[in-house]
């Protein structure tokens, strides 16, 4: 266990994830933050997902508990700050990790191939539950005295050209995070996002194999060999960037994208 996030109080929306052979990104992170020493609510539209990694966290003897929300839908949004601040007493940090791709809701691709389906459906889970939820969040921090947001976004918000609505759901992340940043500054809310390359998650292999027939192995063979580092990384990489965000060492850093992706974005 560490200690770089000792007395601190962490909702992490996502928390659960979907099945598969390794770890996501959100159940990495609320391990990981709870290991360091934060009390975390585990959110997930899944309860029993979201369940599943708060039992994981109190078996190490951490503490956590879980909450089914939805993002997307408002009143939910605010009941997880509201849940959060009743069962935590303060929200230290909020992680915004929901996010889905285009096999999750109709066809994305090109812009010329895409459909409104999927569009709308990526557009509404991937931005606007995320601004919903700071939305809900950003006053509890600013009445409290501070606060850290981390917004996890992705590569593709850089580079791309094969999913529009993903892409560009990704960049609207990008500068969700840059304008609550610049308007918060003052009141010590923070606001960063990680921008994970291609991982090792269930979601992306699982879902990937699933949409292309391909199997996992296939999968991942494939995408490793597109790494410059010379294989993707782990939902651990994105856990411990967002760990430093969320922490104290980065007290003095607000409105950073920060690229985690094995040298991709520079080749």
């Amino acid at each position: 266990m560490g200690e770089r996030l000792t007395d601190k109080t962490a909702i992490v929306v996502g928390a659960g994830q979907t099945p598969g052979e390794t770890i996501g990104n959100g159940r990495a992170m609320a391990i990981l933050f709870a290991r360091e020493g934060a009390s975390v609510l585990c959110v997930d539209r899944i309860l029993a997902r979201a369940e599943e990694t708060a039992a994981m966290i109190t078996h190490e003897g951490g503490r956590a508990s879980a909450f089914e929300a939805d993002v997307t839908r408002a009143d939910q949004a605010a009941a997880i700050v509201e849940t959060g601040k009743a069962r935590l007493g303060r929200v230290d940090i909020l992680v915004n990790n929901v996010g889905i791709g285009g096999t999750q809701g109709g066809r994305d691709g090109p812009a010329q191939h895409a459909d409104e389906v999927a569009f709308d459906k990526i557009l509404e889970v991937n931005l606007k539950g995320m601004w919903l939820t700071t939305k809900a969040a950003i006053p509890v921090m600013r009445e409290q005295g501070g606060g850290a947001i981390v917004n996890i976004s992705s590569l593709a918000s850089y580079s791309g050209g094969n999913q529009v609505a993903y892409e560009v759901s990704k960049a609207g992340v990008n500068r969700l995070t840059t304008s609550v940043a610049g308007a918060n500054a003052k009141y010590h809310v923070r606001c960063n996002a990680v921008l994970p390359g291609l991982m090792d998650t269930p979601m992306a292999i699982e879902g990937i194999a699933r949409a292309s027939g391909r199997t996992t192995e296939e999968t991942r063979a494939a995408r490793n060999a597109r790494v410059p580092m010379g294989q993707m990384g782990t939902a651990w990489d994105t856990a411990h960037a967002a760990l430093f965000l969320a922490s104290d060492d980065a007290k003095f850093i607000t409105g950073m994208l920060l690229v985690v992706d094995g040298g991709m974005y520079v080749r």
